[in-house]
């Protein structure tokens, strides 16, 4: 059976949730490369799950949208030459993938205004490129 991915420390997904696929995978390996099914295709149903909180699957569900079909996630993984890292591959994206949907959205920026010595700084410096150009007019003495 399917070994568990945990998910840093939010929750942990049972192997009994993901289906794996196997399919022959393109690139190096010569005759091997024919007759080897390397490939992986990891899927996780992340709307049927019962082991994402709710408030989680929400979140998830809405960053994750443009990559899930009918709710299921699915990560193809075949830069490996062996099943066994594409498997492991597969399993570490999918792993960075869910960890990334599921982390708190960034807190609000409170807006702020400038400080007055900023002003002052930003004011002066205009002052001082002002004086620069003023001083090449076209003022010559014979």
């Amino acid at each position: 059976m399917a070994e568990d991915v945990v998910i840093g420390s939010r929750f942990v997904v049972p192997g009994a949730e993901l289906s794996e696929r196997f399919s022959r995978s393109s690139g190096p390996g010569g005759q091997g490369v024919n007759t080897t099914d390397s490939r992986v295709e990891l899927s996780f149903d992340v709307a049927g799950s019962a082991v994402i909180p709710p408030q989680l699957k929400e979140r998830i569900l809405a960053r994750l949208s443009g990559r899930l079909v009918d709710g299921v996630l699915t990560i193809a993984a075949s830069e490996h030459r062996s099943q066994l890292m594409n498997r492991d591959a597969a399993r570490e994206r999918l792993a960075s993938m869910l960890l990334a949907a599921s982390a708190p959205p960034p807190a609000k920026r409170r807006p702020t205004k400038p400080s007055r010595g900023s002003k002052e700084r930003r004011l002066a410096a205009k002052k001082r490129r002002g004086d620069v150009k003023r001083g090449r007019g076209g003022r010559f003495d014979d």
